[in-house]
């Protein structure tokens, strides 16, 4: 077992740290809301810090789950930041679905203090961080990856070291380049089927058992009969993703052009009030034109 932070505290990080206190490491935590982090402490029997410093202090691993590339750097770099804290020989985990570029940024600044770094963003949304059954996306120092792999398991059902630092994020853009262009499928789908009169309901249980089935039809297809868009990952946040995802392809010459049409068809939504509307909420604006 394990000395571990846990930076961030949101709708994934707080589960998910839930689930290194259930595997038995000895867990401190930082959240921006410190009422946030003093209920987790309690409710896991933690302890919770002032400062990602102060967390990361005596740790051998520090997992951090934040919001984007200016978030990260707020709370692994400066006076109070987790590197500072952190002690040569540790392994930093970061889990946020950040830039490639940010995680390189902190893997250079890590090297210099003799501090190991996994970039390692997650898939799964709310109901796999609450489930421990995330799927891990690693990139790093395979000595890093081994020693971490163990406590990353606590909350994974997949956990893959993909090459160097950075190539983790790039995984988790693929995923969500693949899944944008899929929800967009079957919304369309899924109206086209309601404006004909069919019952979509058996149409999905059909179907679903042909070449047409995913992950999205099986559990999203029939709230989105429904008109339901209050489960897992939410609209504002895949914008920020493919927002990562349109200006990688800009540096690698890779053409994104459905991405970038599902990008504004979630405009649509965010300016409909669905910012917080799950993902399979692109249906919404197809339902109501």
């Amino acid at each position: 077992m394990a000395k571990v932070a846990f930076i961030g505290l949101g709708v994934m990080g707080y589960p998910m740290a839930g689930h290194l206190a259930a595997g038995g490491h000895e867990l401190t935590v930082y959240n921006r809301s410190a009422a946030k982090a003093a209920k987790w402490a309690k409710q896991h029997k933690g302890k919770s810090a002032k400062t990602p410093r102060e967390a990361a202090k005596g740790a051998e691993f520090v997992f951090c789950c934040v919001g984007n590339d200016d978030d990260l750097r707020s709370v692994v770099l400066g006076k109070d930041g987790a590197f500072t804290g952190m002690a040569k020989g540790t392994v930093f985990v970061d889990n946020t679905t950040a830039s490639a570029d940010v995680a390189r940024e902190l893997a250079a600044a890590g090297k210099k203090l003799g501090i190991g770094f996994i970039d390692a963003p997650v898939s799964g949304g709310q109901a796999g961080a609450e489930n421990g059954k995330l799927t891990v996306m690693c990139g790093g120092m395979a000595k890093d990856f081994k020693r971490a792999a163990p406590v990353i398991d606590c909350f994974a059902q997949s956990c893959v070291l993909l090459g160097k630092t950075g190539s983790g994020q790039l995984t988790k853009m693929v995923n969500q380049l693949c899944i944008a262009g899929l929800v967009q499928g079957l919304s369309e789908g899924v109206n086209f089927g309601l404006k004909a009169g069919l019952d979509m309901d058996k149409v999905l249980q059909v179907i679903g058992k042909g070449a047409a089935q995913s992950w999205q039809m099986d559990n999203r297809g029939s709230t989105m009969v429904q008109g339901e868009f209050e489960f897992g990952f939410a609209v504002d946040w895949m914008r920020k993703d493919l927002k990562i995802c349109l200006e990688e392809a800009n540096r690698n010459g890779a053409r994104l052009p459905v991405a970038a049409l599902v990008d504004q068809f979630y405009s649509l939504v965010q300016q409909r009030g669905g910012g917080r509307w799950d993902t399979s909420s692109l249906i919404q604006p197809l339902m109501k034109d």
